[in-house]
């Protein structure tokens, strides 16, 4: 009887010690299911990437340390990948969807995406990376709310509205690729979309007929959460909503200073959350405009994005001119200044309890410097190629993680330059050796003619400063050292320069990258390999037990049984239950 008194006490302890967690950071599931369909945003029948049938792809709406599993199954005629943009994967590259950390899924396989939102909060996309795939679509937004024991800095709005605007081309991803490997641009787009439709009909003679536009519908007098991101090719865009101000609140997972905006200039990859006040007297509907930024206004003015804000009391239609964009044709510094005046809110809490300031970044010593400059797309061996450094990077067949794991030997080279080189640009794996716990300074020099958005896997990193001109010693003097916004995509414009601080904390191999979807896929990348050096450290999370082999470990791989990669999204309580159903067998034994 004691024995057995014993053991249903244990093993209430053990469910509710194992309930316990499983409350505290629980599964989230989400099933993918990528193909083609055919739509037609702009008017003109095209194939698109749709997930679960839908273009753009379903939201993930999580909680800051959730656990969220996604079963992706590749219904493409071609390799597929899943990137999570701005999610840090902490501790586990394994999981962040791209060329270097994983092989492709092949067409008709499944695989199971699985991480956990650690200590992250904030608006971000994913999106496929590769082939040029993101041009077709196959994107759609990714939240990760607050803990609700986590205050957020502002009265909880009255509804979230998520918001994905880029410019489009009718031509699907292939026929794109095929230009940029002929050597080719890609010239003025065809449209801009917003929410994956097309502008509506503000102009009979730019927009033609039977167009379906996004429309918003809102209720008087409340404020909404507007979580804006940019998913295109390589346009930068102005956001706008007639007649209503942009009270700026967060980007890419940081709190800002609270600042109202009556538009603001959105960069490919760049993310961010307004609230917005239903403050008018819906005598009519508003437009929402996403207009190009940095072009010929007349010859791009038929690409315009817009969608309509629609009150429910509203009165009549849409009509008359668009809003105005930024009048700053012959003022190459507005934008710049609009960026720099977005800072971090220092007294807020982000995804823990301790105000965003209290990691003062400004103090911590640089332990290692790296200038990456870009320039025009150069010819190399006969190709058109786009250079970091005069470096173009070529993926390796093996991911430079599996690589790692299974200690091949020449799959990549940890010599990416600290200079720029002065040589003739080469094609190369260059990787980048970064310093565990180090604190890296990054400068971007863009000697190219259009912006340029750089994004970082991995982390949240200072944008410090940027300016026009070559960066040199002396620019650190005009750094922002106390509350320079800390988000994953900075923008770097044309003959000028960015820099930013990096906290080197999370191991792993972490993709470095222009988020221009033409210049990364030209080579305009490279990767950052963390690695504690300390035995048996536990620093990062074993590899997955679904990984996939590819190129020099190829013949790893086992033929995919269907039923078992499904099968790993099994839910957390049946795991539980396993595990404490194998401890009470140990403990049967032991007694026995």
């Amino acid at each position: 009887m004691a024995a057995c008194s014993f053991f249903s006490a244990l093993f209430i302890h053990i469910c509710l010690l194992l309930g316990s967690a499983f409350a505290d950071d629980p599964f989230v599931n989400y099933e993918f299911v990528v193909s083609y369909i055919t739509a037609s945003p702009l008017g003109v029948p095209q194939q698109v990437i749709a997930v679960n049938g839908k273009f753009p792809g379903p939201t993930i709406n999580v909680t800051t340390n959730n656990n969220v599993v996604v079963n992706v199954r590749n219904k493409l005629d071609e390799g597929l990948l899943i990137h999570w943009s701005g999610v840090q994967q902490r501790r586990s590259s394994w999981q962040d969807g791209v060329l270097g950390t994983n092989c492709p899924i092949p067409p008709r396989w499944n695989w199971t995406y699985q991480f956990q939102v650690k200590d992250q909060i904030g608006s971000f996309f994913y999106f496929p990376s590769l082939n040029f795939q993101r041009a077709s679509g196959g994107l759609g937004s990714f939240i990760i709310n607050n803990r609700p024991i986590i205050p957020i800095p502002f009265d909880t709005p009255y509804g979230d509205i998520t918001i994905v605007i880029g410019d489009w081309y009718t031509q699907n991803h292939t026929a794109l690729r095929r230009m940029l490997n002929g050597g080719k641009d890609l010239g003025m787009p065809d449209g801009v979309l917003i929410n994956g439709k097309g502008p509506y009909r503000y102009n009979d003679t730019l927009v033609p007929e039977g167009i379906d536009y996004e429309t918003i519908t809102v209720e008087p007098g409340r404020t909404y959460r507007l979580r804006v991101s940019n998913v295109g090719i390589s346009t930068s865009l102005n956001f706008r909503i007639q007649n209503h101000n942009l009270l700026l609140a967060e980007t890419e997972g940081s709190y800002t200073v609270q600042q109202n905006y009556t538009s603001l200039d959105i960069h490919v990859g760049q993310s961010y959350s307004f609230l917005v006040t239903m403050d008018q007297n819906a005598s009519s509907d508003y437009y929402i405009v996403a207009s190009a930024r940095f072009v010929n206004e007349t010859t791009w003015h038929r690409v315009t994005g817009v969608g309509i804000l629609h009150y429910t009391n509203s009165k009549g239609k849409a009509s008359g001119p668009l809003p105005d964009p930024p009048q700053d044709q012959y003022d190459r510094t507005y934008s710049m200044n609009q960026a720099r005046s977005i800072r971090w809110n220092v007294t807020a809490s982000g995804a823990r309890p301790n105000p965003q300031g209290s990691f003062r970044y400004g103090s911590i010593n640089v332990t290692e410097v790296y200038v990456l400059r870009n320039v025009p797309p150069v010819t190399i061996d006969g190709k058109q190629r786009t250079t970091l450094s005069g470096i173009s990077f070529v993926n390796p067949s093996t991911p430079i993680r599996l690589a790692d794991h299974y200690k091949l030997k020449g799959v990549y080279k940890l010599d990416f330059p600290t200079r720029p080189l002065a040589g003739p640009p080469r094609m190369e794996t260059s990787v980048i050796n970064g310093t565990y716990r180090g604190f890296m300074e990054v400068i971007f020099q863009n000697n190219d003619t259009k912006v340029q958005t750089y994004h970082m896997s991995g982390y949240a990193f200072f944008v410090v400063g940027m300016d026009y001109g070559e960066w040199t010693e002396n620019s650190r003097g005009t750094y922002n050292k106390w509350d320079g916004i800390a988000r994953t995509t900075a923008q770097v414009y044309p003959g000028a320069w960015t820099a930013i601080l990096i906290s080197m904390d999370n191991v792993g191999v972490w993709n470095l990258r222009t988020d221009n979807l033409d210049s990364w896929y030209l080579g305009q990348e490279t990767y950052v390999r963390v690695v504690n050096p300390e035995p048996n450290n536990k620093t990062e999370f074993p590899m997955p037990d679904n990984a996939l082999f590819c190129g020099a470990l190829g013949r790893l791989q086992k033929p995919q049984d269907i039923s078992f990669a499904t099968s790993m999204k099994i839910s957390r309580q049946k795991w539980l239950f396993g595990l404490m159903m194998m401890m009470m067998s140990g403990l049967f034994s032991m007694f026995n």
